[in-house]
């Protein structure tokens, strides 16, 4: 009996699909990634421990589709795009999910503490580094179009200009990650050195959910200037 692999199956209808479910399942990671910080804030321990659970799950699932896209990316195939930029993309869009994952496993690993002056800064800088990575799908989810003008015309300069905007939300990201990063200086003093460093790491690990969203945007700009 003929059987179909229900991911090849899919690259015969377009060589972007598979990467653009791939990206809907990381934007789903990616969206648990506020409520986390927010019972963070409130101290609600149940409250991280759900959050974290549903981005694992979300990260796992986008780690089993990134496999199956590697295993059954065709090797040989009359695409408008080079092979090598289509798992280039992949692994940008996957870091995404990695990264929101690595920031869930700490907070449920290592009790934390919000100061309260760091309470602003943190939202703003959690939820503008979420809208660069929802961004960063709005131009995936425009591969098919492309494709069709061929790469180029008014469909590829709208395309630009949305990797343009993303350029200047991530840049927004920068701003806010030095903000917070200037709250905790200046709550040094009072914390203990261990608590400074997991928080510094975790301000970095906010700030790469923006990083990785924009190299998945400059990945395509290249994509239409070639």
């Amino acid at each position: 009996m003929k059987t179909t692999n229900p991911i090849a199956s899919l690259f015969g209808h377009s060589p972007f699909k598979p990467l653009q479910q791939h990206m809907e399942i990381v934007i789903q990671c990616v969206a648990q990634v506020p409520p986390l910080f927010e019972a963070l804030i409130n101290q609600d321990s149940a409250g991280v421990e759900k959050a974290k659970e549903a981005i694992f799950e979300r990260e796992g699932a986008a780690d089993a589709m990134k496999n199956q896209l590697r295993s059954h990316l065709p090797k040989s195939l009359f695409m408008p795009v080079d092979r090598r930029d289509l798992l280039e993309v992949l692994v940008m869009q996957d870091s995404i999910a990695d990264t929101a994952q690595d920031i869930a496993g700490l907070l449920v690993e290592r009790q934390m503490v919000v100061p309260e002056n760091m309470v602003e800064n943190l939202r703003k800088l959690v939820q503008r580094c979420v809208d660069t990575c929802q961004q960063a799908a709005k131009i995936v989810a425009e591969l098919d179009e492309l494709v069709e003008t061929g790469f180029g015309g008014a469909e590829a300069n709208r395309v630009s200009e949305m990797v343009a905007q993303l350029n200047l939300i991530e840049d927004e990201t920068d701003q806010l990650g030095m903000a917070l990063a200037k709250a905790l200086f200046a709550q040094e003093d009072s914390m203990s050195p261990v608590s400074v460093i997991f928080w510094y790491q975790l301000i970095q690990w906010i700030g790469d959910l923006a990083d990785y969203a924009e190299k998945v945007g400059d990945r395509l700009r290249l994509l239409i200037a070639r």
